[in-house]
């Protein structure tokens, strides 16, 4: 996988609530116009709908999770970004990857590792 990486003020706990609330996925995703899970609670095998920007929805499912640590998800069956923040002195890291045969979309997520970082700075001041 390809990795982008960004060094946030924010703690670690808002950057993962930021990369796990769905709402809020549109806001700093650029390929997600809308998110929806089948249930109520963010686990690992959890299913759901993401809408593209043209409005196709497709089936996801999150393949990997590490509660407050990582996610990953399967979107229309093919492996897709994976999503991660860890604690620092002084706020977090938070990073996302690209499968290996995707490095053109690491401009994307880093775009919205920057707007991450932006939310996380509003949710702190209110």
């Amino acid at each position: 996988m390809w990795t982008v990486d960004r060094t946030l003020d924010a703690p670690a706990d808002t950057v993962w609530q930021i990369l796990t609330d769905l709402e809020a996925w549109p806001r700093w995703g650029l390929t997600v116009a809308k998110a929806e899970m089948d249930g109520s609670a963010f686990e690992l095998g959890s299913t759901g709908r993401v809408w593209t920007p043209v409005g196709v929805p497709l089936p996801f499912v999150i393949s990997e999770l590490d509660q407050g640590r990582t996610w990953a998800w399967n979107v229309a069956g093919v492996p897709a970004t994976r999503h991660g923040v860890e604690p620092r002195e002084n706020g977090s890291r938070a990073w996302m990857s690209a499968p290996v045969w995707a490095p053109a979309y690491l401009p994307v997520l880093s775009l919205a590792l920057r707007r991450i970082d932006e939310m996380a700075a509003q949710f702190r001041t209110g």
